[in-house]
C-alpha cells in the first residue's frame, strides 16, 4: 500500500488497511489457520500497528479472523456447513424481498441495474477474484436498495462478506466460474423485468448457493 504524502486521519488509514486485508484474505495471500501479528502486517502495509489492530478487530466481528491472545489474529476456516448455512440465511432474507420488488417495479427499474451487472461481468473476465467479489456485492446492494430499507442492505451485505471465505492454498477459482456467476446477474435482471417469478427464484437461489 503506497504511503500518502500527507498523513491521513486515522479512520482513513484504517479504511485503507481494512480494504487491503480483505483483498489479501479473499485473494489467498493470508493463509487460513495461520496466525498473523499486527506489527508484522503493519510493516507489510507500511502503517503503524494501531489501524491494523482496529481493522482486524472488525474482521473478527465479521468472522473472517479469530483473535489469538498475545499473538495476533488467526485467519478463520469456513466449513462447508457454515457456508451452506450462510447461503440459506441469505436466501431467506433476499429472495422474498426481490420477488416482492419484481411484482411492483416496472421493467425500466431493472434495466437501470444492467450497468452494475455488466460491471460484474467485466470484473469476472479479468479473473481477479477480489475485484469480482467487490462488484458482486455492489450489484446485490443495488438490487436490495430498491426496497428502500437501509438496514436490510446493511444486514445482507454483512452476510455477503461472511460468505466470501479466504482461498485455501492449492485451490483457485477459474475465470470460467467467475464468468458463469456474473452471467447469472444479467439472467436474473431479465427474469425480474419479465416478472417471471419462478425463473427469478431459481436463478437467485442457485446464485446465492454458489460460493467463489
Amino acid at each position: 500500500m503506497p504511503r500518502p504524502r500527507k498523513a491521513p486521519r486515522r479512520h482513513s488509514v484504517r479504511g485503507q488497511v481494512l480494504d487491503a486485508l480483505r483483498s489479501a484474505l479473499i485473494g489467498g495471500e493470508l493463509t487460513p489457520g495461520e496466525v498473523y501479528s499486527a506489527p508484522t502486517l503493519a510493516e507489510r502495509f507500511g502503517v503503524s500497528p494501531t489501524p491494523v489492530r482496529e481493522a482486524m478487530q472488525q474482521l473478527a466481528g465479521e468472522g473472517a479472523v479469530e483473535v489469538v491472545p498475545n499473538r495476533g489474529f488467526r485467519v478463520a476456516r469456513r466449513s462447508a456447513r457454515e457456508l451452506a448455512e450462510l447461503a440459506e440465511v441469505r436466501a431467506l432474507l433476499e429472495i422474498p424481498v426481490v420477488l416482492d420488488l419484481a411484482r411492483e417495479l416496472p421493467r425500466e427499474r431493472w434495466a437501470s441495474l444492467r450497468p452494475a451487472a455488466e460491471a460484474t461481468a467485466a470484473a469476472a473476465a479479468t479473473g481477479d477474484r477480489a475485484a469480482y467479489l467487490d462488484s458482486d456485492r455492489a450489484f446485490h446492494q443495488a438490487v436490495l436498495s430498491l426496497a428502500g430499507n437501509r438496514q436490510l442492505v446493511l444486514v445482507a451485505d454483512d452476510l455477503h462478506r461472511r460468505v466470501q471465505s479466504p482461498v485455501v492454498p492449492g485451490e483457485f477459482t477459474r475465470v470460467t466460474d467467475l464468468v458463469a456467476d456474473a452471467a447469472e446477474h444479467l439472467a436474473l435482471l431479465d427474469a425480474l423485468a419479465d416478472q417471471d417469478l419462478d425463473a427469478a427464484e431459481v436463478l437467485l437461489r442457485e446464485h446465492l448457493r454458489t460460493t467463489l
